[in-house]
């Protein structure tokens, strides 16, 4: 059930007198546009899992966290891109990717109305974690020196956006959202968001064990060449 906005139209989002200038509601319905943002993130998942199979040198653990890789490439890059992008005349537009965002708005009403953290949040991670997270597909695939370096910085900035991401809208009150539905809260702003805290610190753990293991053999042959002398 919608609510009168500043020039009369409805809109679903929380709180209820939030003021949205030119809003426009879907034509798309919720399962349409949950069906292209799994189906899609599904086709990216399942094809780099494909890839790293016939590599045939990496473990299950391996597998997923570089798959995982390949999935937020396309949510922080293409997803959160348009929305950095497009942030301005969101409420108005009905392209696809728009009426994703204003769906998802509904969970998190901070989208459509370009609060200034949320936009300042998805262009670093649009402009950064998005290429980044594709380079590290790439690194791994390619077996690079550096491709746990690159994934502690990614999963360290995935986690710091999504603790502040929270706990900006904790310090809020929850305003934005119907505190304790199933989809719109439950769902959309707390299983789709939380997923970027737990990923991220187990994939921070892992690179901190891997990087450890490699600096502790350097430090080992140095000692060996020392005593050596």
């Amino acid at each position: 059930m919608g609510v009168s906005s500043a020039q009369g139209s409805l809109h679903p989002y929380w709180p209820r007198d939030l003021l949205i200038p030119n809003y426009v509601a879907n034509d798309r319905s919720m399962s349409e546009i949950l069906a292209f943002l799994f189906s899609v993130s599904g086709v990216f998942l399942l094809a780099t899992w494909l890839i790293t199979g016939a590599a045939g040198r990496f473990g299950i653990w391996r597998r997923l966290a570089i798959c995982w890789f390949a999935v937020c490439g396309f949510i922080h890059g293409v997803i959160e891109g348009w929305f950095s992008l497009y942030y301005d005349i969101l409420p108005a537009d009905q392209s696809f990717l728009s009426q994703l965002w204003k769906e998802y708005s509904k969970g998190d009403s901070r989208y459509v109305i370009a609060d200034n953290f949320t936009v300042c949040m998805e262009t670093v991670t649009a402009c950064l974690w998005g290429p980044f997270s594709f380079w590290a597909v790439y690194s791994f695939l390619s077996h690079k020196p550096y491709r746990f370096i690159l994934q502690l910085i990614i999963s360290l900035g995935q986690l710091y956006g999504a603790v502040l991401y929270f706990f900006t809208e904790h310090r809020d009150g929850y305003a934005h959202s119907e505190l304790g539905h199933p989809i719109y809260f439950w769902f959309y702003f707390v299983f789709m968001n939380v997923l970027w805290i737990v990923i991220p610190l187990m994939l921070i753990v892992d690179a901190w064990r891997q990087l450890s293991a490699a600096q502790k053999h350097t430090d080992g042959i140095r000692t060996h060449k020392s005593k050596k002398k």
